[in-house]
């Protein structure tokens, strides 16, 4: 039982604590604990998860296990540590990775928990950690359809372990594992990250839809042409299209376009009902990652000459340039065409 170190205390980030601190129940280590520390880079949110052992601003009602120990020091929180889960905002990730890199014991294994792309550099979470980390340490990237409030009240959860590295998924697969909790492993690191990246561009669309009382018809259409738009970029960015049928891609798009916890399609609903963008983002505690990762992906389309229809208009719309009504009668007049992933 490894002592694991997570960076970002968010809701992912915390949630993720709370399930690596319960007690194995299992036959292979049953009732084993392992310690986990819990690093925030917010000294205010530090002290008050520390004094009142929850995390009332990103996972209200969840009482963190004994052996989750919150920390604001990097040093405390990376020492001798093999195993570091980053759990931090995509626009974060580099900066906290740069500051942890001489904290980090030598060929530590990192998870990616982020679901983003970075602006500057159309990289992917994966990318900038390898920057940022060095090469000796292996990074797996952990992704799929799991509400950080599910997986904390222990509910059941299935998610992907992605890393070229065999002996590093397989790792994370072990330490991860639990009754609720089943890992798969893949190999496709590029398909996964950018499949989960893109999901939260297409939730956000989503959400304009209901928003919009546009009826089930339409939510699926943009469900299924959302994945469509995914595979497209996933192939032409090297990844499987296999991998955008999988939990990174179908499931975490089913689940983000539909479910009542998704922050992206909270966005999509709210812009639907006349708010503004930045009203809506200046109300929320967490962050949606599709706002920020919509010019991304539209660059990274333009950069291997994709189309993207749908992100297109999420631009549009965020720029003031179109209504979000508008932005659906475009896409529905589009030039009708064969049916081609």
């Amino acid at each position: 039982m490894k002592t694991i170190a997570i960076l970002g205390a968010g809701s992912w980030g915390t949630a993720l604590a709370v399930h690596l601190a319960r007690p194995r129940k299992d036959a292979q280590s049953p009732g084993a604990v392992r310690d986990v520390r819990l690093w925030a880079r917010d000294a205010e949110l530090a002290d008050a998860v520390m004094r009142g052992r929850v995390n009332e601003v990103y996972l209200p009602g969840i009482g963190l296990p004994a052996h989750v120990h919150v920390t604001r020091s990097l040093s405390d929180a990376l020492d001798g540590v093999e195993l570091v889960v980053s759990a931090l905002p995509s626009h974060g990730c580099r900066r906290v990775m740069r500051e942890a890199q001489s904290h980090l014991r030598p060929h530590a294994t990192i998870v990616s928990a982020t679901k983003g792309l970075e602006n500057d550099t159309l990289h992917r979470m994966s990318e900038v950690i390898r920057e940022e980390a060095g090469a000796g340490h292996p990074v797996v990237v952990l992704s799929g359809p799991s509400f950080a409030m599910e997986v904390a009240r222990g509910l059941p959860t299935a998610v992907l372990a992605a890393s070229r590295d065999d002996a590093a998924s397989e790792l994370v697969q072990e330490e991860f594992r639990a009754p609720y909790f089943r890992l798969y492993r893949s190999s496709d690191v590029i398909g996964v990250e950018i499949s989960a990246a893109m999901k939260n561009v297409i939730a956000i669309s989503a959400g304009v839809v209901e928003g919009l009382g546009l009826g089930q018809n339409a939510h699926a259409a943009l469900i299924t042409r959302g994945l469509a738009e995914i595979a497209r970029l996933v192939v032409a960015a090297g990844g499987q299209r296999e991998t955008t049928a999988g939990l990174s891609g179908l499931g975490d798009l089913v689940l983000t376009c539909t479910g009542t916890l998704s922050r992206n399609r909270y966005v999509g609903v709210e812009l639907a009902r006349g708010r503004s963008l930045e009203d809506i983002i200046a109300g929320m505690k967490m962050v949606a990652e599709g706002v920020k990762t919509t010019s991304a992906a539209l660059a990274l389309g333009a950069r291997y000459g994709v189309e993207l229809p749908i992100a297109t208009q999420m631009a549009a719309v965020f720029e003031g340039r179109c209504g979000v009504r508008e932005a659906v009668e475009t896409l529905m007049l589009r030039p009708q065409r064969a049916e081609t992933v």
